[in-house]
């Protein structure tokens, strides 16, 4: 059985990003999304018009990955480093209002459950799919590729 961990991460966000912009209804960016930025660490907003798709995509993996995990854990992982002139650059979170709007926007779609007082983590139809991006990507990566095939033990 292919899972997230068995194939690379930036292909299987764009292609989980791709599944959710087509195929989740739930999961749309918001009115002030064209305008925000992802955190006090960055100077302007996403230049990809499709970012909050990725964001989501790279949310669900991280919640299938390290769940249950928290909002203020979640936010230190996006968080950067502030750039502050002169003085020396220090660690700040990333914005809150995104990552809390786009679990919420996961969890009305069913992808993701609360678990009281340790966060969130994945519902069975989320892990579902996850897994069948995770095959099918695999299954893309093995036609361009076959050599990948012997490393997967089939």
């Amino acid at each position: 059985m292919i899972t997230p961990y068995d194939v690379p991460i930036t292909k299987f966000i764009d292609k989980l990003a791709k599944y959710l912009k087509e195929n989740v209804e739930e999961v749309q960016p918001t009115s002030w999304a064209i305008f925000a930025k992802t955190g006090m660490h960055v100077e302007k907003q996403p230049q990809d018009p499709d970012w909050w798709y990725t964001r989501s995509a790279s949310m669900l993996r991280k919640v299938y990955v390290h769940g249950p995990i928290g909002l203020e854990n979640l936010r230190g992982q996006y968080g950067g480093r502030k750039d502050n002139g002169v003085k020396p650059e220090h660690a700040v979170k990333a914005s809150g209002n995104i990552i809390r709007k786009v679990l919420q926007q996961l969890e009305s779609a069913g992808l993701v459950q609360i678990v009281a007082s340790k966060g969130r983590s994945m519902s069975p139809k989320g892990r579902k799919l996850v897994k069948e991006v995770a095959e099918d990507l695999y299954k893309d990566l093995v036609k361009v590729n076959p050599a990948l095939k012997k490393y997967q033990g089939e």
